[in-house]
This record gives structure tokens, sequence and C-alpha cells, in this order.
């Protein structure tokens, strides 16, 4: 299958959405919430994105960067009847030369996702914290 990548700064939110809902990852993103999705957006350092022959958005990669020392890999995105194919690693490969020879990638694995990141050589760090949106606190 015929896949193009490109770094997409100003991707739609109505794309990113949809790309989300076709995948696995809509169910931890606010995906109701099209002024946040926006924000989200827009305020990435890094988007790149995986298009089939006619245009279609078929995976997404955003990430957070310094260009310099780390970029976190906040989401990872690939329509699911895409899925298996390598758009996943190329994505994560793609976002991690444009982010910078000298960067450390970060991910959090979604919950059906944690097997994925081994398979492709990514190693598990056993020391994370997070610190849920106030919003969150006490669910």
């Amino acid at each position: 299958m015929d896949i193009g990548y490109a770094i997409e700064p100003d991707l739609s939110v109505e794309e990113f959405v949809a790309v989300l809902r076709r995948s696995t990852l809509a169910e931890r993103r606010p995906v109701d919430d099209p002024p946040r999705i926006e924000g989200m957006l827009r305020n990435a350092g890094l988007i790149v994105t995986a298009r089939d022959a006619t245009g279609l958005l078929v995976g997404v990669s955003r990430a957070v960067t310094d260009f310099h020392y780390c970029c976190y890999l906040s989401d990872l995105a690939v329509d699911a009847a895409f899925q298996g194919q390598g758009i996943g690693r190329e994505l994560i490969r793609r976002t991690h030369v444009a982010a910078g020879p000298g960067t450390t990638l970060i991910l959090l694995a979604a919950p059906k996702a944690r097997s994925y990141y081994p398979h492709i050589g990514m190693t598990q760090h056993d020391s994370c914290w997070v610190a849920r949106p106030a919003d969150q606190v006490g669910r």
C-alpha cells in the first residue's frame, strides 16, 4: 500500500479527530471538545501524518519537543483498517528524526498498545509519574 508521510503543523481538528476515532485512541482523548483539540494541535511542536493514495489521513504522530534534548510523543494513532503495515513504526521513526538527532523520544503507552513498543525496539522505563488535570483529581 502506498503511504505518504509529511510534517503537517496545520492539520485540521476534523481530520485529527476522525483518525483518533478510527483508531483506539479516541477513548482517551477529548474528541468531543473541539477547542481543546485545537489547542493540542496548535501547541504541539511536531505533527507527522500518514496518508493513503487518496489523501485519507490514516495515521498521525503528535509530539511536544524542544528539538534538542527530549521529544514527548503524546499521540500515536493509526486507523484500525491500516494497522499492522508498519505505519506506526514509520511515524515514530520520522517523528524522532524530525525532533533531532540528540533527542530522547518518550511516550506513555495506551493500554491496548503496551505490547507494541517493545516489538519495535523501544525500552520500558520504570520511573514515570503522572499528575492528572485538576478536573480529574480524585476520580
